[in-house]
């Protein structure tokens, strides 16, 4: 073994240094390619999620100032009562009730005059139509009547809305006066 070191003279033996940049000469994508790429991918992805990129509204500096005024429609342009009050009624569940409360509105148009005169609606709960009667043998007809009275109801409310009749004959007369009560034997010597 030799103990020999060997010492290069500079412009000996070397190849000629190329001017080009080293990613030039490897053959890489330039920097800007690259960004213009991964910027239209971020684009492709957020579009994907139904986001709009480059749109206001989108800074990173929080949301832009309200718009006053444009030629589209939007959320607050004046609409009709009558749509409002729809879109109130669906978003909330309140159809049925309020198809089976304009049935109870019209109930002399929706039953006829003859069983109109005899009985009135008193309540509606979670399918059950519950009717009073002005007498015993009213409630006795209207509850030989049932059928063909559910079918005129499903006629204009739509199948099983009322799902149950219930036929009530009079009350009788109530001691008991607002909301709170005692209990006990009731009146006594009022008719005496």
């Amino acid at each position: 073994m030799s103990d020999e070191v060997v010492r290069r003279v500079p412009g000996e033996d070397e190849a000629p240094v190329d001017p080009r940049p080293v990613a030039q000469r490897l053959g890489l994508t330039p920097a800007s390619e690259v960004a213009r790429a991964g910027l239209e991918r971020a684009k492709a992805a957020a579009r994907s999620k139904g986001l709009r990129p480059g749109s206001p509204g989108t800074s990173r500096r929080g949301p832009e100032p309200e718009q006053r005024s444009g030629a589209r429609r939007d959320g607050r342009d004046p609409a009709l009562v009558g749509d409002a009050l729809a879109r109130l009624a669906a978003e909330r569940g309140w159809s049925t009730e309020l198809s089976v409360g304009g049935v109870i509105g019209r109930w002399r148009e929706v039953v006829g005059d003859r069983i109109a005169d005899h009985c009135v609606p008193e309540t509606f709960e979670a399918g059950v139509l519950v009717l009073r009667a002005d007498s015993t043998s009213w409630a006795v007809n209207l509850g030989h009547l049932r059928s063909e009275l559910l079918s005129r109801l499903a006629a204009e409310l739509g199948p099983d809305v009322v799902q149950e009749l219930k036929v009530l004959g009079p009350a009788g007369p109530r001691w008991t006066k607002g909301p709170r009560s005692v209990p006990g034997r009731g009146p006594r010597d009022t008719y005496g």
